[in-house]
C-alpha cells in the first residue's frame, strides 16, 4: 500500500474514532503513532513521542492561551455579563425585539473579554433567558439569540481559536485580532437584523420593553466602563504596538482579576475555582495540540498535503470555486464536530492548499473562523444549542433549531460579504505592517 493510501485510510480511521466518541486528542495521537510506526518504524516513533509533546507545548508564545482563558474566567465570575446586558438593554430594549438585540450586543461585548463561544453562551443564557421569558419572548427567538450571539466569542478578539490558528500557521496574533474587528461588528449587526426580521414577521415573538430614561442609560454606561477600558487596553495595546499579545493577555488576566475583586466577587474559593477552570481548559487545549502534532508528523511523512495541492492544481478549478467547496465542507463538518477539532484536524491539509492558491492567510483565517463559527449553531450537534438547553429548563432542541435558521442566513450573508470585499478583513491589519 502506498504512503498516500495509508494516509487516506488513517484519515478515515480518525473519523471512525471520533464517531465512537473517542476524545479528539487521543484519536489524533493514536492514528499518528500507529501510522508513523507503519511508515517509519518503532525507533522513529519512540523518538518522536518522547520529544514532540514537550516541543509542542514549550514555546513561549503558547502562554497567551491560558492567560486569555484566565481573563475570560475571571470576567465571568466578576458578573460583567449582567452589566453589559443592562447597558445594551438600556439603549435598545424598548424596540420590538430589543431584548433579543440587546442579548446579541451583550454577547459581542462579553465575547470581547471572554474569547470563548461556549462560555459566552453559557453565561449569557443565565442572564438573558429569564429576562426574555419574563417578557413573553418566544423560546425559539430567545434561545437562538443567545446561541448565535455566543458564537461571537469565537470571532471577536481576543479569541482562543484565532490564537491557535495564528500559532499553527505562523501568522501574527495581533494582525489576526485586528482583522477580526470589522467582521465582528458586521456579524453583530447582521444578528440584530435577524432578530428584527423575525419580530417584523411575528411581532408577538419579541414584544417591546419599557423605555429606560436618560439617567438610567448614563448609570448603565458607568457600570460598564471597566469592561470597555479592559478591552481597549488589551486590543488597543496590541494594535498600537505598546505590548505583545502575550503581555496583553497577562494585563487582561490581571485586569479581570482586579475587576472581580473590586466588585466583591472574589474570595479564596472563587479564586481557586477560577485557577482550576483555567488549568482544566488550558490542559485540554494543550492535549489536543499534542495530539495534533503527532498526527501532523504522520501526515507530513505520507506527503498527503502536497499530493492534495498537486491534485487540485491538475483539476484546473478557479481558486474561488475551491474556496467555496472548502466552505461547504466545513459547514457540513460542523454538523458533527466542534470548532476546535475541525480546525486542528483539517488545517494540515487545507492551509498548504490555501497558500498554493494565493489567498492571504490572515483573510482566510477570518473566513475559516467565521465558517467554523457557523458549526456552533448548526443542528444536530451545534455545541451552543446544547449549552442553552442545559441551562434552560423545558427548552427543546427542535425549538432552538428552528429559531437559529434566520441567524444561519445572516452568517451566509456575512461570509459572502467577507469573500466579495476582502478589505473588510485586511484594512485594519494593513496599518500594522
Amino acid at each position: 500500500m502506498s504512503e498516500t493510501a495509508i494516509g487516506l485510510v488513517a484519515f478515515g480511521m480518525m473519523f471512525v474514532l471520533i464517531g465512537l466518541r473517542v476524545p479528539i486528542a487521543i484519536a489524533m495521537a493514536t492514528v499518528g503513532a500507529i501510522g508513523g510506526l507503519i511508515l517509519n518504524g518503532p525507533d522513529s516513533v519512540v523518538f518522536v513521542m518522547g520529544s514532540l509533546p514537550f516541543e509542542t507545548v514549550f514555546p513561549y508564545s503558547l502562554s497567551v492561551i491560558p492567560l486569555f482563558i484566565m481573563m475570560g474566567v475571571f470576567a465571568a465570575r466578576a458578573g460583567l455579563s449582567k452589566s453589559l446586558y443592562a447597558a445594551v438593554h438600556a439603549f435598545i430594549g424598548h424596540y420590538r425585539g430589543g431584548l433579543g438585540m440587546a442579548t446579541v450586543g451583550a454577547c459581542a461585548a462579553f465575547g470581547a473579554i471572554c474569547g470563548s463561544s461556549l462560555a459566552t453562551a453559557a453565561t449569557m443564557s443565565k442572564v438573558a433567558m429569564p429576562e426574555m421569558r419574563k417578557r413573553n419572548y418566544h423560546d425559539g427567538l430567545a434561545a437562538a439569540s443567545i446561541a448565535a450571539g455566543g458564537t461571537l466569542g469565537v470571532l471577536i478578539p481576543p479569541s482562543v481559536i484565532m490564537v491557535i490558528y495564528a500559532l499553527l500557521t505562523e501568522q501574527s496574533i495581533g494582525q489576526m485580532f485586528a482583522a477580526a474587528i470589522i467582521p465582528g461588528i458586521v456579524a453583530t449587526l447582521l444578528y440584530m437584523l435577524a432578530v428584527w426580521g423575525q419580530t417584523l414577521v411575528n411581532p408577538a415573538a419579541g414584544p417591546a420593553d419599557e423605555r429606560v430614561g436618560m439617567r438610567g442609560r448614563i448609570q448603565a454606561l458607568i457600570n460598564v466602563w471597566p469592561v470597555l477600558l479592559l478591552f481597549g487596553v488589551v486590543i488597543g495595546g496590541i494594535y498600537m504596538g505598546w505590548f505583545s499579545p502575550t503581555e496583553a493577555a497577562a494585563i487582561g488576566a490581571f485586569g479581570a482579576l482586579l475587576l472581580a475583586a473590586l466588585k466583591r466577587k472574589l474570595n479564596r474559593e472563587v479564586f481557586l475555582d477560577c485557577l482550576g477552570e483555567t488549568a482544566t481548559t488550558s490542559g485540554m487545549i494543550f492535549m489536543i495540540l499534542i495530539g495534533t502534532a503527532l498526527f501532523n508528523y504522520f501526515v507530513e511523512t505520507t506527503g498527503l498535503p502536497h499530493r492534495l495541492v498537486g491534485y487540485v492544481g491538475e483539476l484546473g478549478w478557479a481558486p474561488f470555486a475551491i474556496l467555496l467547496m472548502l466552505i461547504i465542507f466545513y459547514i457540513l463538518l460542523g454538523c458533527v464536530m466542534d470548532a476546535l477539532s475541525m480546525l486542528l484536524l483539517t488545517l494540515p491539509f487545507v492551509f498548504p492548499l490555501i497558500q498554493s492558491l494565493g489567498f492571504d492567510p490572515i483573510w482566510f483565517g477570518i473566513i475559516m473562523v467565521s465558517v467554523v463559527e457557523v458549526g456552533l449553531i448548526t443542528p444536530p450537534v451545534g455545541m451552543n444549542l446544547f449549552v442553552i438547553m442545559a441551562t434552560t429548563p423545558g427548552l427543546k432542541l427542535g425549538t432552538v433549531s428552528r429559531g437559529v435558521i434566520p441567524f444561519l442566513l445572516a452568517d451566509v450573508v456575512r461570509i459572502t460579504l467577507l469573500i466579495l470585499f476582502p478589505a473588510l478583513v485586511l484594512w485594519l491589519p494593513s496599518f500594522m505592517q
